[in-house]
């Protein structure tokens, strides 16, 4: 694989071992520019910096040794109407605050220290998904690296708002992620909308974990699902919310994998245009027959798009898929598999071919 690059415990719970050993991984590769001899490179904290030229930086520590202790005061210190890139470092350690990027504050690199070192964490739940979220982004050019965002409300009755505890909502334009990780036990990523890129994350949740009708593309990420044991019915990853012909969105898994604790559809139809690939991905046991569901969906799945293309592992097999369910040809995947599925070449510092 070739990156491309633009200018500019037995006590512990499965979700809490799996926040506590989540590491991230630093990515080398070689790279010819120009017809010059390959050097090598790293996708880490430094190489981003350098892609998107930041020169200014703000530092967050919750021990006193940096410019803030809280990540807000962070975010709250970059100006308004800012229009060049602002590093807002964020030290290890473990940050119990509710964050919020407003759409003033444009042109923010959150880094971490790692996934397994920076935690952002809250414990909420409400009837408003937005309002329970511990992260939320509401201003375009936001890029985050190396950092876990947790919302860690205990999981409550079914069919409630006790179950709406979201870990991060994503509601503006060009927005990525590298290497971060995504805890909660239900509606996990709320990837309300915009044009979206998750690189090597990690994602954690039973029912409908990742919604939204963002326009997105999953690459290289790990779908872990969490079994909820209080319904009858199979949880679901995706419940994408496309919800007219017009509307530009949809959710790409690209050369991830997914596996877990249970059973779990791929997605259900949430929207009457419901849009999701999944695409070179591992797919585990964990994945029932049908692989797709219309549950609490009643105007029938003509319009619906979900689809497979190349996946493997016991969880890939579609022979009982659900009758709806699309087997892309080569020349059909190609539109979903590159890049330019979300525009990434205009506005990401970096991404895989």
């Amino acid at each position: 694989m070739q990156y491309s690059f633009h200018k500019a415990s037995k006590n512990m719970s499965p979700m809490n071992i799996a926040f506590a050993s989540v590491l991230a991984i630093a990515f080398c590769f070689p790279c010819s520019v120009d017809g010059k001899k390959p050097d090598v490179f790293k996708l880490d904290a430094p190489f981003l910096t350098k892609k998107l030229a930041a020169n200014l930086t703000i530092t967050v520590d919750a021990e006193g040794g940096g410019d803030y202790k809280t990540v807000q005061e962070a975010v709250n210190a970059v100006p308004n109407g800012n229009s060049k890139w602002v590093i807002i470092h964020v030290k290890k350690g473990v940050y119990r605050e509710k964050v919020h990027v407003p759409k003033e504050k444009r042109y923010i690199f959150m880094r971490g220290n790692g996934k397994g070192k920076t935690g952002i964490i809250w414990s909420q739940s409400s009837v408003d998904n937005k309002e329970s979220a511990t992260f939320s982004v509401e201003a375009k050019n936001f890029i985050a690296f190396g950092i876990s965002f947790k919302n860690e409300a205990p999981t409550g009755v079914a069919y409630t708002s006790q179950n709406q505890s979201v870990a991060a909502f994503v509601g503006a334009d060009m927005v990525a992620f590298y290497h971060c990780a995504f805890f909660s036990t239900h509606n996990t990523l709320f990837d309300y909308k915009g044009r979206h890129y998750y690189d090597s994350c990690y994602i954690q949740g039973s029912i409908d974990f990742i919604f939204g009708r963002g326009r997105t593309m999953f690459h290289n990420c790990e779908i872990f699902v969490l079994q909820d044991k209080r319904i009858a019915i199979h949880g679901s990853i995706t419940a994408q919310n496309r919800a007219n012909h017009e509307e530009n969105s949809g959710f790409v898994f690209l050369k991830g994998k997914v596996y877990g604790i249970g059973y779990v559809y791929l997605g259900r139809a949430k929207g009457k245009y419901s849009t999701v690939v999944f695409a070179h991905m591992y797919l585990s046991k964990t994945i029932v027959p049908e692989g797709w569901t219309d549950w609490s969906y009643h105007d029938g799945p003509d319009d619906l798009f979900h689809a497979e293309y190349k996946n493997h592992g016991p969880g890939a097999d579609m022979s009982n898929r659900a009758h709806w369910v699309k087997k892309l040809t080569d020349e059909e995947a190609k539109y979903w598999t590159t890049i330019d599925f979300i525009k990434g070449t205009y506005w990401l510092p970096a991404w895989l071919d």
